[in-house]
């Protein structure tokens, strides 16, 4: 789907506050409320809004260490069976295939380091993960709420 100029001012708004009304929303882009709901409904509808969600402090709730893990699989290990074998781990807050030598990227959030190492070691049990290299994040520059580029 392509978006027009309105509907880009529409997402930016919504990723600035997502509990902003559509009256806030028409005043800042220029339309009545029921319009920006019209089009709210339709990005909704082809996908380019897939929710809303709070974004909370991971601190706040005690899970002040990250890290990223490159994962080394056996063999031509496809992204489905990283998938399947990174998802359990409630500790992996986002995983990606990469280019270079590693399988796969993975980001770890957890309580501390002994938690950190007790979820690596877990990672490790998988059967296809052969090895891991392990970056622990000593402090966060830049943490937008969201992975969608600026609009």
């Amino acid at each position: 789907m392509r978006l027009d100029d309105i509907d880009r001012q529409i997402v930016a708004q919504l990723l600035k506050d997502g509990r902003a009304s559509y009256a806030q929303i028409g005043d800042r882009v220029g339309l009545s409320a029921p319009a920006v709901k019209r089009r709210v409904d339709r990005l909704r509808h082809d996908g380019v809004i897939n929710g809303y969600a709070a974004v909370v402090d991971p601190a706040a709730l005690g899970w002040t260490t990250e890290a990223f893990i490159e994962i080394f699989c056996t063999g031509a290990t496809s992204p489905e069976e990283i998938y399947a074998s990174v998802r359990p781990h409630p500790e992996v807050v986002a995983a990606y295939t990469i280019t270079g030598d590693a399988s796969a990227l993975v980001h770890l959030r957890t309580r501390d380091i002994q938690h950190l190492e007790e979820a690596l070691e877990r990672l490790r049990r998988e059967s296809n993960i052969v090895q891991t290299k392990t970056s622990i994040v000593l402090s966060r520059l830049i943490g937008r709420p969201t992975d969608a580029p600026s609009v």
